[in-house]
Protein backbone atom coordinates (compact mmCIF):
# COMPACT_ATOMS: atom_id res chain seq x y z
CA UNK A 1 0.00 0.00 0.00
CA UNK A 2 0.80 3.61 -0.85
CA UNK A 3 2.47 5.93 1.97
CA UNK A 4 1.63 9.53 2.38
CA UNK A 5 4.03 11.89 3.97
CA UNK A 6 3.83 15.76 4.24
CA UNK A 7 6.13 18.19 3.08
CA UNK A 8 6.44 21.83 3.85
CA UNK A 9 7.44 24.65 2.48
CA UNK A 10 9.12 27.97 4.27
CA UNK A 11 10.45 30.83 3.55
CA UNK A 12 13.89 30.36 5.04
CA UNK A 13 13.40 29.43 8.17
CA UNK A 14 12.98 25.49 7.51
CA UNK A 15 15.81 24.59 9.80
CA UNK A 16 14.49 26.85 13.10
CA UNK A 17 10.94 25.22 11.91
CA UNK A 18 12.17 21.26 12.27
CA UNK A 19 14.64 21.57 15.34
CA UNK A 20 11.36 22.85 17.00
CA UNK A 21 9.33 20.12 15.96
CA UNK A 22 12.12 17.40 16.81
CA UNK A 23 11.81 19.12 20.35
CA UNK A 24 8.51 18.53 19.95
CA UNK A 25 8.34 15.30 18.88
CA UNK A 26 12.15 13.45 19.34
CA UNK A 27 14.31 11.06 17.25
CA UNK A 28 16.57 12.10 14.45
CA UNK A 29 16.63 13.52 11.40
CA UNK A 30 16.85 11.27 8.20
CA UNK A 31 18.20 13.95 6.30
CA UNK A 32 19.85 17.16 6.38
CA UNK A 33 20.42 18.34 2.72
CA UNK A 34 21.55 22.24 1.95
CA UNK A 35 21.51 24.11 -2.01
CA UNK A 36 24.75 24.46 -1.79
CA UNK A 37 25.74 20.29 -1.41
CA UNK A 38 23.63 20.24 -5.08
CA UNK A 39 25.57 20.26 -8.12
CA UNK A 40 25.32 23.84 -10.20
CA UNK A 41 23.99 25.68 -7.19
CA UNK A 42 27.12 28.16 -7.92
CA UNK A 43 24.49 30.34 -9.51
CA UNK A 44 22.38 30.74 -6.60
CA UNK A 45 22.66 33.62 -3.79
CA UNK A 46 25.06 32.72 -1.47
CA UNK A 47 22.55 33.74 1.64
CA UNK A 48 20.49 30.66 -0.73
CA UNK A 49 23.22 28.39 -0.92
CA UNK A 50 22.90 27.93 3.24
CA UNK A 51 19.36 27.08 2.81
CA UNK A 52 17.74 23.64 3.43
CA UNK A 53 16.85 22.09 0.03
CA UNK A 54 15.91 18.90 1.55
CA UNK A 55 15.15 17.53 5.65
CA UNK A 56 13.43 14.66 7.12
CA UNK A 57 11.85 13.65 10.72
CA UNK A 58 10.46 10.16 11.14
CA UNK A 59 7.22 10.67 13.08
CA UNK A 60 5.20 7.55 14.19
CA UNK A 61 5.26 5.75 10.58
CA UNK A 62 5.20 8.65 8.55
CA UNK A 63 7.98 11.27 7.85
CA UNK A 64 7.91 15.27 7.98
CA UNK A 65 9.98 16.74 5.09
CA UNK A 66 10.34 20.14 4.37
CA UNK A 67 12.25 22.34 2.29
CA UNK A 68 13.39 26.42 1.85
CA UNK A 69 12.03 28.27 -1.41
CA UNK A 70 14.09 30.20 -2.66
CA UNK A 71 13.96 32.36 -5.98
CA UNK A 72 12.33 31.97 -8.96
CA UNK A 73 10.04 30.17 -6.72
CA UNK A 74 7.26 32.47 -5.24
CA UNK A 75 7.34 32.41 -1.61
CA UNK A 76 5.19 30.19 0.15
CA UNK A 77 2.25 31.03 1.66
CA UNK A 78 0.03 30.11 5.17
CA UNK A 79 -3.62 29.40 5.36
CA UNK A 80 -6.23 27.22 6.14
CA UNK A 81 -6.33 24.72 3.39
CA UNK A 82 -4.16 22.00 4.94
CA UNK A 83 -3.75 21.19 8.52
CA UNK A 84 -1.17 18.19 9.90
CA UNK A 85 -3.18 15.69 12.13
CA UNK A 86 -1.58 13.58 14.95
CA UNK A 87 -3.04 10.76 16.61
CA UNK A 88 -1.37 10.36 20.32
CA UNK A 89 -1.20 7.13 22.22
CA UNK A 90 -2.19 8.67 25.46
CA UNK A 91 -4.08 11.34 26.69
CA UNK A 92 -0.86 12.48 28.63
CA UNK A 93 1.04 12.12 25.07
CA UNK A 94 -1.76 14.09 23.60
CA UNK A 95 -1.49 17.06 26.23
CA UNK A 96 2.44 17.42 25.99
CA UNK A 97 2.19 17.52 21.93
CA UNK A 98 -0.40 19.97 21.77
CA UNK A 99 1.45 22.20 24.65
CA UNK A 100 4.68 22.51 22.65
CA UNK A 101 3.41 22.96 19.21
CA UNK A 102 1.72 25.53 20.73
CA UNK A 103 4.21 27.49 22.50
CA UNK A 104 4.77 31.22 20.63
CA UNK A 105 1.40 30.00 18.37
CA UNK A 106 -1.95 30.46 18.62
CA UNK A 107 -4.48 27.95 19.98
CA UNK A 108 -7.52 27.86 17.70
CA UNK A 109 -9.30 25.23 19.92
CA UNK A 110 -8.66 24.13 23.50
CA UNK A 111 -7.68 20.62 24.06
CA UNK A 112 -11.34 19.06 24.82
CA UNK A 113 -13.23 15.97 25.69
CA UNK A 114 -15.82 15.12 22.49
CA UNK A 115 -18.61 14.03 21.53
CA UNK A 116 -17.01 11.52 19.20
CA UNK A 117 -14.83 10.11 22.17
CA UNK A 118 -12.17 11.61 21.63
CA UNK A 119 -9.15 14.35 23.38
CA UNK A 120 -8.87 16.62 20.42
CA UNK A 121 -7.72 20.51 19.84
CA UNK A 122 -6.33 22.96 17.01
CA UNK A 123 -3.31 25.28 16.76
CA UNK A 124 -1.11 27.12 14.48
CA UNK A 125 2.03 26.90 15.37
CA UNK A 126 4.79 29.84 15.39
CA UNK A 127 5.67 29.01 11.71
CA UNK A 128 2.41 29.37 10.48
CA UNK A 129 1.51 25.32 10.33
CA UNK A 130 -1.70 24.60 11.36
CA UNK A 131 -2.10 21.44 13.83
CA UNK A 132 -4.87 18.65 14.60
CA UNK A 133 -3.91 17.19 18.37
CA UNK A 134 -6.33 13.76 18.72
CA UNK A 135 -6.83 10.95 21.34
CA UNK A 136 -9.33 7.94 20.78
CA UNK A 137 -10.61 7.62 23.59
CA UNK A 138 -12.05 3.53 22.02
CA UNK A 139 -7.96 2.38 21.75
CA UNK A 140 -8.23 0.32 24.63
Amino acid sequence: MATVNTYLNFNGNTEEAFNFYKSVFGGQFLAVQRFKDMPGCEGMKTDDQEKLMHIALPIGGNILMGTDITEPMPPATFGTGISISVDASSEDEAYTIFKNLSEGGKVTMSMEKTFWNALFGMLTDKFGIQWMVNYDYDKK
